[in-house]
């Protein structure tokens, strides 16, 4: 892929979808290419979260588990994977493997932090954009327990 199909692709990310071009160039230049064969492991469950990934190309799939393996999804291109890492220190919740050959970028938090410092106006974007999404989780949290509790009654 070329500078300008990473770029393409890292604007359908819904957390970079409002970003300028020359932020999402930054992030493109600035990101770490990896190419992972078939069955290759990005990373495993509890292990230290230091950046996010988008897929790029392939599939990755999120699972939990040793021999009782879960399967959580299957994520394609244009999916960020380990969004929260980008901001804060955290751990992995699930392993993370390649179906098929994939490539995905890594995006370190030293460099989302870089961004947001340098570019607050994009800072104020995506503290907006999470603030809205964790409102819609709490929503969505909230019906669920109605419905948990309209079930015991």
């Amino acid at each position: 892929m070329t500078l300008e199909q990473d770029i393409a692709r890292l604007s359908t990310v819904p957390l970079f979808a409002e970003l300028a071009t020359d932020h999402l160039r930054l992030i493109a230049f600035s990101a770490t290419r990896l190419e992972l064969p078939a069955g290759r492991v990005l990373f495993r469950a509890d292990s230290k979260a230091l950046s996010g990934f988008v897929v790029m190309s392939g599939e990755i799939e999120l699972s939990r588990g040793g021999e009782e393996r879960v399967v959580l999804g299957v994520y394609g291109p244009g999916t960020l994977i380990g969004e929260t890492a980008l901001f804060i220190e955290t751990r992995r919740p699930a392993t993370a493997t390649a179906v098929g050959d994939a490539l995905v970028i890594e995006i370190d938090r030293t460099l989302m932090r870089r961004i947001l410092t340098e570019y607050p106006d994009v800072a104020a974007r995506m503290h907006t954009l999470i603030a809205d999404r964790l409102m819609e989780t709490v929503g969505e949290l909230g019906r669920l327990e109605h419905r948990l509790d309209a079930g015991r009654s």
